[in-house]
């Protein structure tokens, strides 16, 4: 009901969880894709495992304020650090993640290892540590809407979008 009393994302993501026995995408509501989610669920269906999704970020103000990770020639993440103040690589974490059915049951051991409950991408940081999570590299761009400026910017982007069909 108010900010001292709420779950936090990842106790909320386990709230949403109770009783679902497949696989699920969180995504974060505040972001607009140009691309499909279909390659990234197919991409995770393949592994078999939990994974998230990455971008090439090569500005070091940006990389201090999102997830890094590193990963192998497989896509498996070797790496994975919250805001780092001096990051492993370049591959920026946006929250989009696709869980396996299998990790559900290690939500609650990764809240009561210390996860920050507040941020989705602490708990993929944590499962990174504990079993195999694989990495998916966007095929397009993505749009934070954290503000009223960049929803003005984004809304010009998509209305040159529609306009140029």
């Amino acid at each position: 009901m108010t900010n001292e009393t709420r779950l936090g994302a990842v106790r909320d993501i386990e709230l949403g969880l109770r009783g679902v026995d497949e696989d699920v995408l969180v995504v974060a509501g505040d972001n607009l894709l140009d691309f499909s989610l279909i390659p990234f669920i197919e991409f995770a269906r393949s592994k078999n495992a939990s994974c998230v999704m990455c971008h090439t970020e090569n500005d070091p103000v940006k990389q201090r304020k999102t997830a890094i990770i590193t990963i192998d020639h497989e896509g498996l993440v070797i790496t994975y650090e919250e805001k780092p103040t001096e990051p492993k690589g370049n591959l920026a974490v946006p929250p989009f993640y696709y869980f396996n059915h299998n990790d559900f049951s290690a939500i609650s051991n990764a809240v009561n290892d210390g996860c920050n409950t507040d941020a989705p991408g602490s708990l993929a940081a944590w499962l990174s540590s504990k079993k195999p999570v694989y990495a998916w590299k966007m095929k397009g761009s993505r749009y934070d809407i954290g503000d009223m400026s960049s929803y003005l910017a984004v809304k010009d982007t998509y209305c040159g979008l529609i306009h140029k069909r």
